[in-house]
């Protein structure tokens, strides 16, 4: 098969991984809003695919880079692993949607990759140094998400304690900005995952030389994510929106700002962060600071489980899809 067929099918799994991760992140977005009633379901979700179209064009490359320069050794990864991993991620992305379950894109594109290329080019490639700096990432961005929620929410209490019932009407209509902010946020953190894969196929095939980001790759990746998003994942909004608690206006502004804080923040400094993971225990802070007894800490367990098995799971199925591969060639 020519680079030119392998690089096509490269992008057109990547735009598939881009689109069912903006599909999902409806539900990461935009489920507080939906739920709390600030906004009709179709105008928030249109809102959300373009602030999230915009936010790859303006902050920089930085997460990119990180997934195509700092996982494995450069030169170590062929285009028969990133069409694994991103195979593997796609498979994950539509089994957890289908069962209703917010899961990491970040996970399962990184489980991929870290399969795939343990099998293709041995232990030693992965680059540990790189791989602690996206563990710590992922673990504690959530973390920041949970005590963030709970402090803010506790500081919008009080600050509006003696506030009449018109408050709720200021709630309604904060959500719209930080609701921007969080979509912007995510869509420059997540399509810089997917424009690092199509960037280390081109090297890998040797279109390019160096690890430089293309604007057509920009454009790709902002585009599906936004498309999938525009779309939306209505069963994750339900989780999200409706399974941990009742949202009302003040808790859909407390944990959007939230998320909208840590994710902007990890995409300037380059840490690829799962949103489902900081909004997920954003919206359980912010439950947590009225009243814990509210939170249904049940679904909560049920999350947690898929994302436990995410990395592990697309590990395994990206490692056998590559050895697969090689024995049907061989």
């Amino acid at each position: 098969m020519s680079a030119l067929a392998f690089i096509s099918i490269l992008i057109g799994l990547a735009m598939l991984f881009s689109f069912l991760n903006g599909f999902q992140a409806s539900a990461k977005i935009m489920a507080t809003m939906i739920s709390s009633r600030a906004m009709t379901p179709r105008a928030a979700l249109i809102i959300a695919a373009l602030a999230e179209f915009v936010g790859p064009f303006t902050l920089g490359i930085a997460v990119a880079t990180t997934i195509g320069k700092e996982i494995a050794v450069p030169g170590s990864i062929t285009i028969g692993m990133l069409i694994a991993a991103l195979f593997s991620a796609s498979l994950w992305n539509i089994l957890t949607w289908y069962l209703g379950i917010p899961s990491s894109s970040s996970h399962a594109l990184i489980g991929g990759l870290v399969g795939a290329v343990t099998v293709g080019s041995g232990s030693g490639a992965i680059q540990l140094e790189g791989m602690w700096k996206i563990v710590i990432a992922l673990l504690i961005s959530p973390i920041i998400g949970f005590f963030g929620g709970y402090l803010i929410m506790r500081l919008t209490v009080r600050l509006a304690q003696n506030a009449t019932p018109k408050a709720n009407i200021f709630f309604k209509q904060a959500q719209l900005p930080t609701a921007i902010a969080l979509a912007f946020s995510y869509g420059s953190n997540d399509a810089q995952k997917t424009m690092g894969i199509i960037t280390l196929g081109l090297v890998a095939l040797n279109f390019q030389t160096d690890f430089t980001v293309h604007w057509w790759v920009v454009l790709l990746s902002a585009f599906t994510l936004a498309a999938g998003t525009a779309i939306g994942g209505w069963r994750i909004i339900h989780t999200l929106g409706a399974r941990f608690y009742r949202i009302r206006p003040i808790h859909g502004f407390a944990s959007q700002a939230t998320s909208g804080i840590v994710v902007l923040t990890a995409s300037l400094l380059g840490g690829p962060v799962s949103t489902t993971h900081v909004v997920s225990t954003s919206i359980l802070g912010v439950g947590s600071a009225e009243r814990r007894s509210q939170v249904r800490w049940g679904v909560m367990r049920e999350i947690v489980v898929a994302w436990i098995l995410t990395a592990p799971a697309t590990a395994i199925v990206a490692a056998l899809l590559y050895l697969l591969a090689i024995f049907l060639v061989s």
